[in-house]
C-alpha cells in the first residue's frame, strides 16, 4: 500500500498505522530543498479498502511547484534484537529521517511501573515520594538527523542537543554537533532506500560507506569507530528516568560532560535531555519549571522560571511531544535533580507534572578531555 509519511507533528498518528501496514514513503520536495509532506489516498494491503488516514489530510491540494518524491519503503519493526549500524528510519514522534550510527544499552527507571522490592533504585534526599524504582535494560541509538528535516522539527525538538565542553580554558564554553540525536528503540520506524546517500548530513560520508552486499547497505568507516571510542565517556547514555502525571509523561536522560577548573575549584558539568509527551486528548501548555538541585557538597538550590529554553510549548493530540536539552554544573562530583513543570489547561486551570528524580554522577575518567568534533 502506497502512502505518504508525514514528517511533522501529526507523524505520531501515522506511526501507529505504520506498525500494522507496509507503506511506501513519499516526501514533497521543492526548489529550496525543504520538506513538506502530504497524504495521498491510502489503501490497506490487508483488506483492499481505503485506510482511515485519508480522513486526516492536512492539505487538500499540493502547493504549486512541489512534487512527491519516493524516499523508501518501510520495513518490519524489530520486536526483538536491535537495529544495526546504517539502518535508515523515520522518527515515530518527530518525523525526521535519520540513520543509526551505533546502539547504547541504558537502564530505564520507569516510575509508572510498580517494581518488586529487590533491584530497585532509592530516591535521592528530599525528592517527592518514597517509591523505589527498578531499572530494566533498554536500547537507544546514536543517530544522524537528515538536515533537510531540521527546519520542520526545530519547534518540537532541538537539533543541536548533543553538546561538549570546549577544550580551551573557558570553563563555561560549550559547543554542539548539529543533527546528532539519541533515539529510543520504539521510536524507530525502519525503512530502506535505493539511494547511495539517502541522508544529508556533513558526517554521513565521513562515518558511513555504501556496501550493497550488506543489509542494511551502509557500514561504519574506521572514522566512526575511532570517533565513538574516543568520545565514549562523553556520549554514553547509561540511565533513563520516566514518570507520568495526569497523562503527561516526562523522560529525563542525564549525561556527564566532564570537569573543568575555575577559580581554584573544580566544576563538574552535566547536560540533560527532557521529553514531555501528552498521552491524553486534552490540549495543555507548559508554563513554568521548578527545579531542586542537590549537590554532594551539601547545598540545595531551587530554580524557578517561565517555560523551558525560552519556550512555553503546547502539547496537543496532533503535536504531543516537546524535547529539549539543558545543562547544570556543580562544585561537587555528584548530586541529584528533581522538580515539577506547571501545566495549564485550556480552561485556565493548572496542575503540576513531576520530573522524575535523577542522579548526577561523574564516574568517568576526567583526565581525557572530550574530543567532540575532532577525528
Amino acid at each position: 500500500m502506497a502512502a505518504c509519511a508525514l514528517r511533522r507533528g501529526f507523524l505520531s498518528t501515522v506511526s501507529k498505522y505504520n506498525r500494522k501496514h507496509a507503506h511506501r514513503i513519499l516526501s514533497v520536495a521543492d526548489s529550496s530543498g525543504g520538506l513538506e509532506v502530504y497524504r495521498p489516498r491510502l489503501q490497506c494491503r490487508a483488506c483492499g479498502l481505503p485506510g482511515g488516514l485519508q480522513q486526516r489530510r492536512f492539505m487538500s491540494s499540493r502547493p504549486e511547484g512541489k512534487i512527491l518524491e519516493t524516499v523508501g519503503v518501510f520495513e518490519a519493526l524489530k520486536q526483538h534484537g536491535k537495529y544495526e549500524t546504517g539502518q535508515l528510519f523515520l522518527h515515530s514522534v518527530f518525523g525526521y529521517r535519520g540513520i543509526v550510527l551505533f546502539p547504547w544499552h541504558a537502564r530505564l527507571y520507569d516510575r509508572d511501573i510498580t517494581p518488586p522490592m529487590s533491584d530497585s533504585k532509592p530516591e535521592p534526599p528530599g525528592a517527592h515520594g518514597s517509591k523505589e524504582v527498578k531499572g530494566k535494560t533498554h536500547t537507544y541509538y546514536q543517530v544522524l538527523i537528515d538536515t533537510r528535516d531540521c527546519p520542520h522539527i526545530s519547534q518540537r525538538s532541538q537539533t543541536e542537543a548533543v553538546t561538549f565542553l570546549a577544550n580551551h580554558d573557558d570553563s563555561r564554553a560549550l559547543y554542539a554537533i548539529p543533527g546528532l540525536d539519541y533515539v529510543s528503540h520504539e521510536d524507530i520506524l525502519p525503512y530502506n532506500s535505493t539511494e547511495q546517500v539517502p541522508i544529508q548530513h556533513e558526517l554521513f560520508e565521513r562515518f558511513l560507506m555504501y556496501n550493497p552486499a550488506k543489509s542494511p547497505p551502509f557500514t561504519a568507516r574506521d572514522t566512526l569507530k575511532a570517533w565513538q571510542e574516543k568520545n565514549h565517556p562523553w556520549l554514553e547514555l547509561s540511565d533513563v528516568h520516566r514518570e507520568t502525571t495526569e497523562n503527561i509523561r516526562v523522560t529525563v536522560i542525564p549525561f556527564y560532560m566532564g570537569m573543568r577548573e575555575a577559580q581554584n575549584s573544580h566544576v563538574y558539568w552535566w547536560r540533560y535531555c527532557i521529553r514531555l509527551e501528552n498521552m491524553g486528548n486534552e490540549v495543555v501548555q507548559l508554563r513554568e519549571r521548578h527545579w531542586r538541585i542537590f549537590s554532594l557538597s551539601g547545598t540545595l538550590e531551587t530554580v524557578r522560571g517561565r517555560g523551558v529554553v525560552g519556550r512555553e510549548p503546547v502539547l496537543s493530540k496532533e503535536q504531543p511531544a516537546f524535547q529539549y536539552s539543558s545543562h547544570v554544573s556543580l562544585q561537587a562530583p555528584s548530586g541529584h535533580m528533581w522538580g515539577t513543570f506547571r501545566i495549564e489547561r485550556t480552561d485556565g486551570s493548572h496542575f503540576d507534572v513531576r520530573i522524575p528524580p535523577f542522579s548526577l554522577e561523574s564516574n568517568k575518567d576526567d583526565k581525557a578531555p572530550p574530543a567532540g568534533y575532532t577525528f
